[in-house]
């Protein structure tokens, strides 16, 4: 219960220090906006007051995408952008200009741009290509061309004038000299002001997040991430799903802003018609028709159309004409910037464009508009009859509206639609992006990588268990870093994570009791095959402890070859191990030899000395023996150098030895090791027909022997250590014999 206590407090502890730094990441946030708001405008209205030839409205974008990266820079360059929409409606169409240079500068910034003074260049080109050049096209599009307005009208002029460029490359060019001006200014403050700010502000200014904590080091980075992230391909998705919906959505809205607009513009002209219809005599037709202006009322009744026409602007011809089959005779025809019309009784032949409609119209009857595209222009024409008193249709009233004047208006649509919808559309992708990497591809992402890190230590841990030396630090670090992950979600991923931590902590318990169980038994296995070493010697009355020291010895010769840099490639850490693991059972074999022969106290004959010569390979068989029979089921791999030292330990580095005669580095290391080893043993060990050789009687013996009996670099090295060997056996022997005789007091 008290554990439970415990752990509960320990997690609302943790939730609570969780909650804090949540909200001190929103404050800071919060604080970073504001900031970035008021440096968008302030220089820009200092600027603007004192009549400096600059915008400086970007100022605050650009360093907050330095300080803090994508989301928080496009909030801050679209928000200015709606924050002065409120009085003027105008600037919100501009604010995708505003994201764009704000994705730009934290993607330039991010790799390295701001650091070098002709890649500051770079940006400050790409920058004013967007705010100038696409500004520029924006500005035509929204309010028409206006050449030699603006701060840039003095460069536009000059262009002009000077270089003899047709208007609207001149100003497009000095839209973007201006603008080069106005963004040096504003990366160089950026740059200026962001050097400035102490590490420790833009360390938490970095960290900032809608959503959750950032990822721990290691477990997500964007430098080092690759192409195949799940972040690029979410990125990607989001921007084919934002072009594709944007590129409907603006189809849609666009076919259906031309279908409005004609029929706005059909509707003006069947008023301008309706209107032209009231004012024009019916029962005149035919007089205006011959006599024109000498009819009386006829000026006056063309002073009226062309006071309609001028009531909607929209419209480009009004007239009036009775249709005949010869063609149209003109009743009315208003002049039109300064071209005159036709006079009354001209006859104008019809246009092929009308051709489908003359039956009706030559019966009086009503037609639709008629859209066409001939000597007059692109019209979009409405005709209406003209009846008299007895309903009979005596002409057409006609109104033609310039389909140029809808084409400009559809751009201008056009543009603010793309421009708001993308502008939104950016801010959109920019808040799911960073849902998306924070509440799933970073779990993902860190989950991943620690996988990667548990699959590596697991696989060191197979290998190290079969070597016998498991250390389990590493699987313990990478568990524990699948701990401190904490991924808190009520979702899939959450629910992902819970598994995958209780996954890896059942991995580290398993693989924890198999290392238990297989250290159990490799202990079990020592102990069983030392004994049966030692139970072996036991019949030997002259060897005593000999297979215990010559252990210790092969191992210390072995530690100080490599220390010495001798034989690295093959005496790792493992293989010594294994080299004292196999030495107790060099002299398996004697279990062979007779008692008879292996007690004897005099002198072998030919014929006992070969008999005690079969040790060696009748141990090296035993041996052989053990690891067929038991194949895979026994876990000992010290065996291979067990076979070697049992058949090969009387082999000679001049050829000399037995059972093969083998020479020189034809002798297995392990074997030449232990020649070293059980020569100095023998030699020092007291028997019951000798006494121990003092030390240098030995090491003489033992040195003599390098190049014809030992391989001579073994021997080099065991001089180094031979002393201290024998001092310790010496010390040993000597408690031993004290207690021996204590006892027996």
């Amino acid at each position: 219960m008290r554990k439970y206590v415990l752990e509960t407090k320990i997690k609302l502890k943790k939730l609570n220090a969780s909650v804090k730094s949540s909200l001190s990441r929103s404050k800071n946030l919060i604080l970073l906006i504001v900031v970035g708001l008021l440096l968008n405008v302030i220089p820009a209205k200092l600027a603007l007051f004192f009549g400096i030839p600059l915008y400086l409205d970007c100022l605050g974008t650009v360093l907050t995408a330095m300080l803090s990266g994508y989301l928080p820079a496009v909030i801050v360059g679209f928000g200015v952008n709606a924050i002065n929409g409120i009085a003027e409606p105008v600037a919100m169409y501009y604010g995708v200009l505003s994201i764009l240079i704000a994705t730009l500068a934290t993607f330039l910034f991010r790799r390295g741009f701001f650091k070098s003074i002709w890649k500051l260049l770079i940006v400050i080109l790409l920058f004013a290509l967007i705010g100038g050049g696409i500004g520029s096209i924006f500005t035509y599009a929204l309010y028409g061309f206006n050449f030699g307005e603006g701060i840039s009208a003095p460069f536009a002029i000059a262009f002009h004038d000077v270089m003899h460029w047709n208007r609207f490359n001149s100003q497009f060019l000095a839209d973007i000299v201006i603008d080069v001006f106005d963004k040096s200014a504003i990366v160089l403050f950026s740059a200026l002001i962001f050097h400035f700010i102490p590490p420790r502000i833009k360390g938490r200014l970095k960290e900032v997040s809608l959503f959750r904590k950032p990822s721990r080091d290691g477990g997500f980075s964007e430098k080092n991430s690759s192409r195949n992230s799940l972040l690029n391909k979410v990125v990607a998705m989001v921007i084919v799903a934002e072009v594709l919906l944007g590129g409907i959505a603006s189809a849609i809205g666009f076919f259906l802003y031309r279908a409005n607009s004609v029929n706005n513009f059909v509707s003006i002209a069947k008023g301008v018609t309706e209107a032209a219809s009231i004012a024009v005599d019916a029962e005149k037709i035919d007089d205006y028709v011959t006599r024109g202006y000498e009819v009386e009322g006829y000026a006056h009744t063309r002073h009226m159309l062309e006071a309609i026409r001028e009531s909607f602007p929209q419209t480009k011809y009004v007239y009036v004409y009775k249709i005949m089959p010869d063609g149209c005779h003109v009743v009315f025809d208003l002049d039109t910037n300064g071209e005159p019309g036709g006079a009354p009784g001209d006859v104008i032949a019809f246009d092929p464009s009308f051709e489908p409609f003359l039956t009706k119209l030559l019966a009086g009857e009503a037609i639709d508009p008629i859209e066409s595209d001939d000597q007059f222009g692109w019209l979009l024409t409405v005709y209406r009859p003209l009846k008299n008193a007895a309903g009979k249709t005596v002409a057409y009233v006609a109104a033609d509206i310039s389909m140029e004047s809808i084409i400009r208006d559809e751009a201008m649509f056009f543009v603010k639609l793309l421009s708001l919808f993308f502008g939104l559309s950016l801010v959109i992708m920019m808040v799911i992006i960073e849902v998306m990497k924070h509440g799933f591809v970073i779990p993902v992402n860190q989950m991943s990588y620690a996988a990667m890190k548990i699959s590596g230590a697991t696989m060191r841990a197979g290998f190290a268990l079969k070597m016998g030396n498991l250390d389990l630090t590493r699987i313990q670090s990478a568990v524990d870093d699948v701990r401190q992950l904490d991924i808190k979600s009520n979702d899939e991923i959450g629910q992902l994570y819970d598994y995958f931590n209780a996954m890896t902590t059942d991995t580290l318990d398993f693989i924890q009791l198999v290392r238990d169980q297989i250290l159990r038994i490799q202990k079990m296995q020592n102990v069983m095959i030392t004994e049966f070493a030692e139970l072996v010697e036991a019949r030997d009355k002259n060897t005593g402890d000999h297979i215990k020291k010559t252990a210790e010895y092969v191992e210390a010769i072995a530690r100080e070859l490599r220390a010495e840099g001798k034989f690295k490639d093959v005496l790792s850490e493992g293989y010594i191990n294994k080299l004292k693991q196999a030495a107790p059972l060099h002299d398996i074999g004697k279990i062979a030899v007779s008692d008879l022969i292996l007690n004897k106290n005099g002198k072998l004959t030919d014929e006992e000395f070969a008999i005690m010569k079969s040790h060696t390979t009748e141990g090296g068989k035993i041996l052989k023996k053990i690891v067929e029979d038991a194949g895979d089921t026994f876990d000992a791999g010290y065996l291979t150098e067990s076979i070697e030292m049992a058949s090969f330990h009387h082999e000679k580095w001049d050829g000399s030895g037995y059972p093969n005669r083998l020479k020189g580095e034809e002798i297995p290391l392990s074997a030449r090791i232990m020649a070293v080893a059980d020569v100095f043993d023998a030699l020092i060990a007291e028997r019951v027909y000798k006494k121990g050789f003092p030390y240098e009687k030995a090491m003489a013996i033992i040195t003599e022997g390098a190049g014809k009996h030992f391989d001579p670099v073994v021997v080099d090295a065991f001089t180094h250590i031979s002393k201290s060997l024998y001092d310790a056996r010496t010390r040993v022997y000597v408690e031993n014999a004290t207690e021996g005789a204590d006892a027996q007091s």
